[in-house]
């Protein structure tokens, strides 16, 4: 066919008819198969008209919820601009279109009878036997043409458009089965259906019905390469999710899934999965932390009231029911990502980084039963069951095995899949509870630049060595440094903390806070020795012969074990 376009410029040169030629580079068709160009050729075609429901499918957009919020006008501007709809398509196999012809007058015959009949056929024999009969077998016994009287017919042999059938099953599903309702709660699909399935679906069944098939609608983009390219065996980098599975579990993949802004198209590859397997360990080390430290709580004895818990533990509760809610929120809306990113935060910076870290001396070192412990414990057991709640529909072989060995979870549930979804509890989040630690987290950290310029001049070594004495320069300061002063060692993890009257002054080389907060902080070696048990420094160290490396606080624990193993 392309060479005859030599033969035709040469003709209108010929004739003098030529104004100009040259050759352009532009797009057009090719076929997906083999990759050459296509050629058109006009033939008859069916059709379905879109002007008559055209007003009721715009206003049927608008009451479906799109997510994200862009596949409303882009269906939308779709739907205002759509031409008539081509049904018909020249394939061998399909759906038939259920038309006959007139051998007379060619008349085209589609109507209540034939359609009635020839639905009871395909209920009971399938579509196919619009191909295994002849058109006499597929229509009532003695029909006749109603344009001519005509006897002979002949079937339709175009197919329909597979848009049309399945922009159908909403009808062919949902409408059929009893266990399920119709509209669709969710339509689910990549952002190419837009034209595709989500279009389809909306105009058969506002022509039918009226109203859109669906309650919400959830676009993604596609998996592509780490480099952003379309997966391709030709191109070689094609990643396999067995492959994925294989080498990282499945709970990474699905880590991966939830982390990938869905929005878009998503990059994955070895590297990535690399990345996420990482944070994987991370939350699994901190369920592993959390199982480790209570393996003497139980909970229905060993648990304290809110009102007996220190400002800390309050601290990490209001945190913990702050996630409760952005997840909750994040699952309502269809944005998984933010369940990844909250919940990775949570384990690795409110929890490890901070809560543990802190915590680890009182529950290492403290009597089993003391309250403070208890009370870390409580918190560690409520962080535990809301976390394996939050990830299992992330997570489900991790968060099953998590909660097989939390303590009392399986007089709860059977198994963690069998359970609802927390709930934060309004108690915790308290406002005044969140400006006060706002201070806290300030002023711990101007200790902490405090304490690494004592330790890059070798004043100290590590935090534990360190006492720090704080100076406040009004009565607001000294009155909130005494609301916290007790907890104040475990948080700034040092040996000690003093907190000076306003009327002291602070001793030369104290540190002003960058923040500019009123107060001065300086920093000086702790008194006495380390204990070598918990490892801070105090001035009891050494005072007892038959425990010479051990602090007042540690002698007594360890001689308590002693007395309990001699009981035992």
């Amino acid at each position: 066919v392309f060479e005859s376009n030599v033969e035709v410029i040469k003709e209108l040169e010929g004739r003098g008819m030529l104004y100009h030629k040259e050759k352009m580079l532009h797009q057009y068709p090719h076929c997906w198969r083999c990759k050459d160009p296509l050629m058109y050729r006009a033939t008859e075609q069916w059709f379905a008209s879109i002007d008559g429901f055209r007003k009721e499918a715009l206003r049927a957009i608008d009451e479906v919820q799109w997510i994200p919020s862009w596949g409303k006008e882009r269906i939308h501007n779709m739907i205002a601009e759509r031409s008539d709809w081509c049904i018909s398509r020249q394939r061998v196999w399909g759906v038939p279109i259920p038309i006959f012809y007139c051998e007379e007058c060619d008349a085209t015959i589609i109507n209540e009878e034939t359609i009635l009949l020839l639905q009871r056929l395909f209920a009971e024999h399938g579509s196919d036997v619009w191909f295994e009969r002849s058109a006499a077998e597929l229509l009532p016994a003695g029909f006749r043409c109603p344009s001519c009287g005509g006897e002979d017919f002949h079937k339709e042999t175009d197919t329909m458009d597979v848009w049309f059938d399945s922009g159908s099953s909403h009808m062919a599903v949902l409408e059929q089965r009893p266990e399920l309702r119709w509209p669709a709660d969710l339509y689910l699909e990549g952002s190419d259906q837009h034209r595709g399935w989500f279009n389809s679906s909306l105009c058969t069944s506002v022509a039918v019905r009226g109203t859109a098939p669906y309650k919400a609608v959830l676009t993604h983009g596609f998996v592509v390469d780490e480099e952003g390219r379309k997966m391709s065996k030709s191109l070689g980098n094609v990643v396999y999710p067995q492959d994925l599975i294989d080498k990282f579990g499945a709970d990474v993949l699905r880590l991966w899934v939830t982390s990938a802004d869905y929005r878009n198209d998503m990059a994955v590859s070895k590297k990535i999965m690399g990345q996420l397997a990482d944070t994987y360990r991370k939350i699994r080390n901190t369920f592993r932390f959390l199982l480790g430290n209570l393996f003497d709580f139980d909970p229905d004895k060993d648990s304290l009231s809110y009102e007996e818990l220190s400002l800390l533990d309050r601290w990490i509760l209001y945190r913990l029911h702050q996630l409760i809610q952005r997840v909750n929120k994040a699952y309502e809306e269809s944005e998984f990502h933010i369940v990844y990113h909250a919940v990775s935060t949570f384990c690795v910076v409110d929890l490890s980084s901070f809560y543990l870290d802190i915590t680890k001396d009182t529950l290492y070192c403290s009597e089993a039963a003391d309250p403070e412990r208890r009370g870390i414990q409580t918190v560690l057991f409520e962080a535990g069951s809301v976390l394996v709640r939050l990830l299992a529909p992330v997570m489900p072989f991790t968060t099953e095995e998590f909660w097989g060995y939390l303590p009392g979870m399986k007089t709860m549930a059977e198994s963690v899949h069998l359970t609802d979804l927390p709930q934060a509890n309004r108690d915790y989040l308290n406002p005044e509870l969140e400006m006060l630690w706002e201070r806290i987290l300030s002023l711990r950290d101007e200790v902490a630049r405090v304490l690494e310029a004592a330790r890059q001049e070798k004043v100290i070594g590590p935090g534990t060595q360190a006492n720090v004495f704080l100076y406040p320069e009004n009565e607001e300061v000294l009155k909130f440094l005494h609301q916290v002063e007790d907890e104040l060692p475990a948080i700034f993890i040092v040996s000690g903390v003093k907190v000076h009257e306003v009327w002291e002054a602070a001793p030369q080389g104290a540190l002003k806070p960058e923040n500019g907060l009123p107060l001065q902080i300086a920093v000086a070696p702790a008194p006495g020795r380390k204990c070598t048990r918990c490892w801070l420094y105090k001035e009891t160290v050494g005072q007892s012969a038959s425990h010479p490396d051990l602090c007042e606080r540690c002698i007594e624990v360890v001689e308590h074990c002693k007395e309990e193993s001699r009981e035992e």
